[in-house]
């Protein structure tokens, strides 16, 4: 009987300690870092992701026309290059269409 009743009382003691830490302010959370900026100067399909290039209503126009399917993949690759995502489009962008998408992006100001 002592013996529960000891280990009645810890139980107790250890349920009123946990109020104290409940209390207790948490640590200060990391600040989040701002998201990458996009690379300053021309448009680029090597270093320009796509979110950046649709951002600009010339630009995404020109990688529209070229690819008239990209739009549904934009959730997907918007992190992406334009170079980046050539191996994974079946064909629809290779060095030939690369090259001249940039091209138009080159007359963009």
């Amino acid at each position: 009987m002592n013996t529960k009743l000891a280990a009645g009382l810890a139980a107790l003691a250890t349920l009123a300690a946990m109020p104290a830490f409940a209390q207790a302010p948490a640590p200060a959370a990391a600040p989040t870092p701002a998201p990458a900026a996009a690379p300053a100067g021309p448009l680029s399909v090597e270093k320009t992701p796509i979110g950046t290039i649709i951002a600009n209503p010339a630009a995404k126009a020109v990688l529209e026309k070229a690819i008239p399917t990209i739009d549904q993949y934009y959730d997907q690759i918007k992190e992406m290059t334009l170079t980046q995502v050539a191996p994974m489009s079946q064909g629809a962008l290779d060095d030939a269409k690369l090259k001249a998408i940039q091209d138009e992006f080159d007359k963009i100001k």
